[in-house]
């Protein structure tokens, strides 16, 4: 097991991580709306910077129960794309010259952002409360895009509206699941996130890093 040192991240990390995310939240309102921050990845972004300020591990290590496994597939396909081989072509948007470039540039923290999770839980601790705030996050988040964000494709007259937040509809973009009736998928997908994502990502994560130490929970403030 991984020991959580306690010391504070600098203010440099504090302040430049403060500033992409007033750039990002405006742009992406604009460019997107803001049905485009019911992706977990998006959510996972805010706690982290609650908890950089609020010195709380909890936030952190909600996010990265929540996007490690899947943004560990993102980086792969992204990578697998820049060099002209998709893996599964769910960053295919990223290579899209429909969508603005600086919207697709503020897009890669999708790349750097599990990164920096596994270093705030790996250096300040892992909380084990984590599983118990983003289960029942993501499920909510999950109900809201099967009821208020329409299945794909996006229309061709607005490339960049979200659609299938979460794979509510399906795991991919180009058109939804057509294997099993709508909602019957998105029970199993409700069933299948804590089972086949959340949970491991919890176990392993509590078997690397060491929790925060009650009177340090808040160390960074």
């Amino acid at each position: 097991m991984l020991h959580a040192h306690h010391e504070t991240p600098p203010l440099w990390l504090k302040l430049a991580y403060s500033l992409f995310v007033a750039i990002l939240v405006p742009v992406y309102l604009a460019d997107y709306g803001p049905t485009n921050f019911l992706y977990f990845c998006d959510v996972a972004l805010l706690l982290a910077l609650v908890s950089l300020w609020s010195g709380n591990m909890l936030w952190a290590s909600a996010g990265a129960v929540g996007i490690l496994l899947p943004q560990a597939v993102w980086m792969a396909d992204f990578i697998g794309s820049a060099l002209g081989l998709p893996l599964t072509g769910m960053t295919a948007y990223m290579f899209d010259d429909a969508l603005p470039l600086f919207t697709r540039f503020l897009s890669l923290f999708h790349f750097w952002l599990p990164l920096l999770l596994l270093y705030l839980v790996g250096r300040f601790g892992y909380d084990r409360r984590a599983i118990w705030l983003w289960w029942p996050t993501a499920t909510l988040l999950m109900i809201l895009s099967y009821m208020f964000v329409p299945p794909p494709p996006a229309p061709a007259n607005n490339p960049g509206l979200p659609v299938n937040v979460n794979y509510v509809y399906g795991l991919g973009d180009a058109a939804p699941q057509d294997w099993m009736a709508p909602f019957s998928y998105f029970l199993l997908v409700l069933v299948a996130l804590p089972v086949v994502i959340l949970w491991p990502t919890h176990f392993l994560l509590r078997w690397l890093f060491a929790p925060p130490q009650v009177k340090q929970r808040r160390m960074f403030s």
